[in-house]
């Protein structure tokens, strides 16, 4: 059975700081039947024509104190959501997942949010009412990726003896012993369904260790990760940055593995959002867009690492140290338990050649779903191609690059055939007999 544990949503308001953008592209209006007219207004500056600018001057979306949630908060730090014409947003911290959900559900009118920094598999959980109250759908769309990579799976001191790193089996006995003589074995993640929750038990099953019978899998909210560790709460838990890196640093537990070890450039977060908020507000969904993605080339760059860590470390945004929160950021990977790397490719991925980081792929999304059915969180019949094509608003993004000038962007809705750690392949374009490949699951 899996509990949670959960606070209540905070809200900040920081003031947003504006940057000189200089002239800027060309941005296309969005008419009743599609987003985006072929005219073009030349705007100086980059910012909308008051007269055709968005139909609200902002709205409340959402984040968690997490490293991927970056391109939201130099948005706003940076002065782009005003840029283009959406002066008003606010970012505001959600206490977890659970308190996002929420809030989403409520929507910016009642109170809420219309959107944000979310886990991945999120708008199809919140779609089909899976994880609703009363199991009611709450219609969501993926408008851009923003992240891929930099999450860890972090094991408790107990265990800092054991040979555990990318293959967890060796913690298999050890949890069996400790499961025998009476004990809990606990293994925590942030939502179920989510990304980190799907890591953990990738991660787990892949050393023969049935996440759902061999441990019991808890909630936590990400900023209560290192805490709930250091008072025993959990042996393990998968959640994102900077918080695997703080662990490390209080020399409470260690990192087995970073998740792009398990899946190399593996989708993380996603800039989700209520599908009645774009459906009857398409230039200023367009105007977030355009201002995310300005904003995630920004954080791509290494030269801006330092000033990303040292804006979302302040006590508006996350509160946490830079030095929790650079390292990883940069590639450089402090384990623990005397193992350090520096310069891997393992650090966080906002953009990549042609934004094919933030691009939303299709395949990717399939993977999500067909991983959920596995562990019995979507029916074995689910209709996977329609689901994503229904939610996945990859056609926004390409409208968006291409206002912003993007230079090659992807073509198609496939990545192609994905690779794990442990050689298991997913085609997205079979995702049932990856099912049936896969030794521990709730699945025939």
């Amino acid at each position: 059975m899996t509990r949670t544990i959960d606070t209540k949503t905070v809200d900040t308001k920081p003031k947003a700081h504006s940057i000189d953008a200089g002239r800027r592209r060309l941005l296309k209006l969005s008419g009743a039947a599609a987003l985006l007219s072929a005219a073009r207004l030349a705007l100086p500056s980059g910012a909308f024509a008051q007269a055709a600018g968005p139909e609200v001057k902002g709205t409340r979306l959402g984040y968690i104190a997490l490293t991927d949630a970056a391109p939201l908060i130099i948005a706003k730090e940076k002065g782009l959501y005003a840029k283009y014409g959406l002066p008003d947003m606010d970012i505001a911290k959600q206490a977890s997942w659970g308190a996002t959900r929420d809030n989403m559900s409520l929507g910016f009118k009642a109170n809420g949010i219309d959107g944000g920094h979310i886990l991945s598999p999120k708008p199809y959980l919140y779609g089909t009412g899976k994880v609703m109250q009363n199991s009611q759908p709450l219609p969501m769309y993926t408008l851009l990726r923003l992240n891929e990579d930099c999450q860890g799976l972090s094991v408790s001191n107990e265990y800092k003896d054991l040979n555990v790193g990318t293959d967890s089996s060796a913690l298999k006995e050890a949890f069996a012993k400790k499961k025998a003589a009476g004990k809990e074995v606990k293994a925590a993640m942030t939502f179920p369904g989510g990304t980190h929750d799907l890591w953990i038990r990738y991660w787990l099953a892949a050393g023969g260790i049935d996440p759902d019978n061999d441990v019991s899998t808890i909630v936590v909210p990400p900023a209560q990760m290192v805490a709930n560790m250091k008072v025993g709460t959990m042996d393990c838990f998968c959640v994102g940055e900077p918080w695997n890196e703080q662990l490390v640093n209080q020399n409470i537990g260690f990192t087995a593995c970073t998740t792009g070890e398990v899946w190399f450039k593996h989708p993380e977060k996603v800039l989700g959002m209520r599908a009645d908020f774009v459906d009857q507000n398409p230039k200023a969904a367009m105007a977030i867009m355009l201002a995310t993605m300005e904003a995630q080339m920004w954080c791509e760059k290494m030269e801006n690492k330092q000033e990303m860590a040292e804006i979302i470390g302040r006590r508006q945004w996350f509160n946490v140290p830079v030095p929790d929160i650079i390292g990883r950021i940069k590639g450089d990977i402090n384990y623990g338990r005397g193992k350090v790397a520096k310069n891997t490719n393992l650090l966080m991925k906002f953009w990549g050649e042609g934004g094919s980081v933030s691009y939303p792929w299709k395949s990717l999304d399939t993977w999500f779903i067909t991983e959920n059915i596995r562990w019995g969180k979507f029916d074995s019949n689910t209709d996977i191609k329609a689901l994503v094509d229904k939610t996945n608003r990859s056609d926004l993004w390409l409208e968006a690059a291409k206002t912003l000038g993007v230079a090659n962007p992807p073509k198609g809705d496939s990545r192609g055939v994905e690779t794990f750690f442990d050689g298991v392949k997913f085609d997205p374009a079979a995702p049932l007999d990856y099912l049936k490949a896969l030794k521990i699951k709730r699945v025939a």
